[in-house]
């Protein structure tokens, strides 16, 4: 079965974008590439249940399994040593992105205490997304009694378009609740 999102994104968001924009081919809408879910864990350095408690994470809020990223090079005053698992990643494409982006819009994103909307203004010039999250207990995947430390994260959405104003656009046909 299609996403939902998918399936919206084809029937509504592509012909409203097409004629806002008044592309001559329904292909060069703006589209979602992937979407990349990073936790860094600075706790990791003291204690290595941290990093795997935040990769169980990770893995139920995404419905896949992250990878580990190491540090590029030490830094004595963090104590931390080249080559030191110091976070974990998940990158979405296809089906699972479209999952994860309608559960973060319409279930996770309402539940942030005190929301008054996503900050407008994080595109970074050639369309792409970027905001975090401070903590992980959003989604209702997670289970609060198990929760060890609160862990945020970073999010980006790679949008293949050709202005931040079009991946803008994009995103607000979506239902992403921008700030006024």
């Amino acid at each position: 079965m299609k996403p939902r999102l998918l399936e919206k994104y084809k029937k509504e968001i592509v012909p409203e974008l097409v004629k806002k924009f008044k592309y001559k081919n329904k292909s060069l809408a703006p589209k979602l590439n992937k979407i990349v879910v990073n936790m860094g864990v600075g706790a990791a350095l003291e204690d290595s249940k941290y990093l795997e408690a935040a990769a169980a994470d990770l893995a139920l809020i995404t419905g896949q399994k992250p990878i580990f990223t190491k540090a590029r090079k030490s830094i004595a005053g963090f104590k931390l040593r080249e080559g030191n698992k110091i976070g974990c990643k998940v990158t979405l494409r296809a089906d699972k992105m479209y999952e994860f982006f309608d559960r973060l819009v319409n279930v996770a994103i309402p539940r942030i205490r005190d929301f008054r909307g996503i900050n407008p203004k994080s595109f970074d010039g050639y369309g792409n997304y970027s905001f975090g999250l401070k903590e992980q207990v959003i989604f209702p995947e997670i289970n609060l009694d198990q929760i060890k430390r609160f862990q945020g994260m970073n999010i980006v959405i790679e949008i293949e378009s050709f202005s931040d104003e079009e991946s803008k656009e994009l995103l607000r046909l979506f239902g992403v609740p921008f700030r006024k």
